[in-house]
């Protein structure tokens, strides 16, 4: 009788599994070298398979259930054991479960840039991450490939692989969509789902696995390629200028301190050439109205004079021209030099004709 308790020891009459963590891939369950009972129960709970391995072989497979072995119904086994029909033995197995529920969640992202063309900016480069969703569509080629003959695989042991592969798809298929840089934010979940019938036949057939869903969250440009951009959408938010002028002097006088004045120049610059714009127009319509009255006999009989120009409006220094408009005199030379405001270098000193500050106000 102690015989018998001894030898019914040494043998497996219930196999399952629980799985007490979120992150185990697959798990050989452990026998301690002992055999299977011909008859034994085998529990496969759902979300599981059970994966048979025998002489190195994989043998059967068992999906949800309560599962008899035996020579009847684990006929894979039986023809590599080689066992004849009623043979009633134990036999010696390596049992893997392997979890078959949607793993969701997975992080992804570019270690290093993504080289691409561009309309706007040319070449490019691209970081992207997201996150994708999976799950084991082939127990066999899953353990062949992937787990081996590990006792207990766990996520993070895999997480680098599926990362690398599924970077390499995406890069992929970026370049072949050549969707602009700046569409992309558009189109994260069409670009989502037009990876998924790319990349899914690729991982099918090496790793045994499905993505169920491939999440694109984000995709930045470098830093460089966001500034113009921050500048080019700051030209266009502007519009008129004189509004932004306004706006900006606004802005600045409830504001001390150096920063407060370089800030107001602009502002500055462009009210004193409003304001000297409207005295250069009312003083050609005070010439104008103003005529001469008619001299006298006497004074018509003797030749006159030649009066001096009026200083300060035929011909103006830069000093005069920045004293007028109420700016820097650096202001003006900046203009000089620019050729917006034109002037003639007389030895050393610049002057500029009424004429030219008049073109320049108007212009």
């Amino acid at each position: 009788m102690n015989i018998m308790n001894m030898v019914r020891k040494q043998l497996i009459e219930i196999i399952e599994w629980t799985d007490d963590s979120r992150d185990t891939l697959a798990y050989r369950w452990p026998d301690d070298d002992k055999e299977i009972k011909n008859g034994a129960q085998l529990i496969v709970r759902e979300s599981q398979a059970v994966q048979f391995v025998a002489a190195g072989q994989f043998a059967d497979l068992f999906g949800p259930g309560k599962h008899t072995l035996s020579t009847e119904n684990i006929p894979v086994l039986s023809t590599i054991y080689g066992w004849k029909y009623g043979f009633q033995s134990p036999f010696k197995c390596d049992v893997y479960y392997v979890n078959t529920r949607l793993f969701t969640g997975n992080r992804w992202g570019t270690s290093n840039p993504v080289m691409m063309r561009d309309a706007d900016f040319g070449v490019v480069r691209l970081r992207a991450f997201g996150t994708y969703d999976f799950r084991v569509v082939d127990v066999a080629k899953f353990l062949k490939e992937v787990a081996g003959t590990d006792q207990n695989f766990r996520l993070d042991e895999f997480n680098d692989t599926m990362r690398s592969r599924i970077v390499s798809v995406f890069s992929e298929a970026l370049a072949k969509a050549q969707v602009p840089a700046l569409d992309i934010a558009q189109r994260y979940s069409e670009l989502g789902e037009a990876l998924l019938p790319i990349i899914n036949p690729a991982m099918i057939e090496k790793y045994g696995l499905e993505i169920s869903s491939f999440i694109l969250e984000n995709v930045s440009l470098p830093p460089e390629v966001e500034k113009a951009i921050d500048a080019r959408s700051s030209m266009g938010a502007i519009g008129n200028l004189n509004e932004y002028v306004k706006y900006q002097m606004g802005a600045t006088m409830g504001q001390g301190g150096e920063g407060a004045a370089a800030a107001a120049v602009p502002a500055q610059m462009a009210v004193g050439f409003g304001l000297a714009q409207e005295m250069m127009k009312g003083m050609q319509s005070q010439t104008t109205q103003a005529a001469p009255p008619p001299l006298p006999p006497s004074a018509a009989a003797t030749p006159a004079t030649p009066a001096a120009p009026v200083a300060g409006i035929d011909v103006l220094t830069p000093e005069q021209v920045a004293q007028t408009l109420g700016v820097a005199v650096e202001d003006v030379m900046s203009a000089i030099e620019a050729g917006d405001l034109k002037a003639r270098k007389l030895g050393s000193a610049w002057r500029i004709s009424r004429s030219a500050l008049d073109a320049f106000l108007n212009g």
